[in-house]
């Protein structure tokens, strides 16, 4: 689906199977304006300083961690992602694997695989008035949070940032607080670099005893060795893990992890939002807002530069300036066109922390001269004029 989104926009699509490795990633973008990524694929600061034709990246996915977002606004170059195109997948995975583990479905999914019959009670239970701790109340957590109290589940949470609490879901003063509460946890934090390793041994203790744990959200995360530890000493009751610290980088490669051959763990190749429907949706919102911002300029929740949502243009030339936020950037772009007797029709600006972005729409015809001077302005990251 995006690549007919992009393809009717007059926009040329190759498409290469399998994430790239730095050399390989720079190579390829030799003379590409728009890249589109999943999870594996890194752009760091090495290969956008390599790839100066690249004016814009999508995230084929939730998160934009793979991508150094900084670098890239100071190339000027758009961010996107689908910010909630995947949810629905996630929490309904959540559930599924919450119901898997305390029914004990891979303990006996495993023994009739090996011709055993063990028709019995003994250590399932029902969802139904469990504790479900949610740490990380965002687009997911939170969805979640509705979807298990609906089951007849109590919910808290934790998020470091102060969040709504939708129904009747309690909000904790501590991860610890939460933690010492929840008959489940489960993981749903984003890839920010303050977040590595943050669920470590002494957040694996703190666990209520044979209580489950989940994480959906990335490997990095959690001590995979301390997790192995308390599923092994039992003080950790069963795990469902789809993320993991170090992932092969396409399909078939081998995968190792401390967590096979357990048991009570069911293990996932980062599937969470891997269905059909997530697939088509988030291909066609990283399409749209990349077609969208060749076309017209618009940065509409674009992650890393100012947002501004633009119409198509129609009869007029217009001139995307990017620049640094400093004083008097606005009256300079203005005071070049009046110097070069461009009349404006219509003008926006707006601004994202070290970035500024004027859109202005001028008159057909517009001189070159004074386009060569707002490119040869103080500050300017980048221009692009679209008709």
């Amino acid at each position: 689906m995006a690549t007919e989104i992009l393809g009717d926009a007059g926009i040329d699509v190759e498409n290469n199977a399998g994430a790239l490795d730095e050399d390989e990633l720079i190579e390829a973008l030799d003379g590409v304006e728009l890249l589109g990524i999943r999870s594996k694929t890194q752009l760091t600061e090495r290969v956008i300083e390599a790839s100066p034709s690249l004016i814009a990246v999508g995230a084929f996915s939730i998160g934009t961690n793979q991508i150094d977002l900084a670098a890239a606004a100071r190339k000027g170059i758009a961010a996107f992602n689908a910010p909630f195109s995947n949810t629905r997948s996630v929490v309904e995975m959540a559930v599924s694997e919450m119901i898997s583990l305390t029914r004990r479905f891979p303990d006996h999914n495993r023994l009739m695989h090996q011709g055993i019959w063990n028709k019995s009670a003994v250590g399932a239970h029902e969802i139904r008035s469990r504790t479900l701790g949610i740490v990380g109340y965002g687009n997911i957590g939170s969805q979640l949070s509705v979807i298990a109290e609906a089951l007849g589940m109590n919910v808290i949470f934790f998020d470091t940032s102060e969040k709504l609490a939708l129904s009747n879901a309690t909000p904790m003063p501590t991860l610890e607080s939460l933690l010492g509460e929840a008959d489940i946890v489960t993981l749903h934090v984003d890839g920010r670099p303050g977040n590595q390793g943050f669920f470590g041994r002494d957040q694996i203790n703190a666990m209520k005893p044979g209580a489950l744990f989940l994480n959906l959200s990335r490997g990095f995360n959690v001590d995979v060795e301390a997790l192995r530890e308390a599923l092994e000493s039992g003080h950790v009751g069963g795990a469902a893990i789809d993320v993991f610290p170090e992932e092969p980088k396409k399909k078939g490669d081998a995968f190792v992890s401390p967590l096979q051959n357990m048991s009570n763990v069911i293990l996932t190749p980062h599937i969470g939002g891997s269905t059909e429907e997530a697939q088509h949706d988030i291909g066609i919102f990283v399409a749209n807002r990349l077609r969208d911002y060749v076309q017209n300029g618009s940065t509409s929740l674009s992650v890393n530069l100012p947002n501004l949502s633009l119409d198509q243009v129609s009869g007029s030339y217009r001139i995307a300036h990017l620049h640094s936020n400093i004083p008097g950037v606005l009256a300079a772009v203005n005071h070049e066109l009046a110097e070069h007797n461009v009349n404006i029709e219509a003008q926006l600006l707006s601004t994202r922390g070290e970035l500024g972005y004027v859109v202005t729409d001028v008159a057909a015809g517009t001189d070159t001269g004074a386009l060569e001077a707002l490119a040869g302005m103080p500050g300017t990251v980048r221009l692009r004029v679209l008709s």
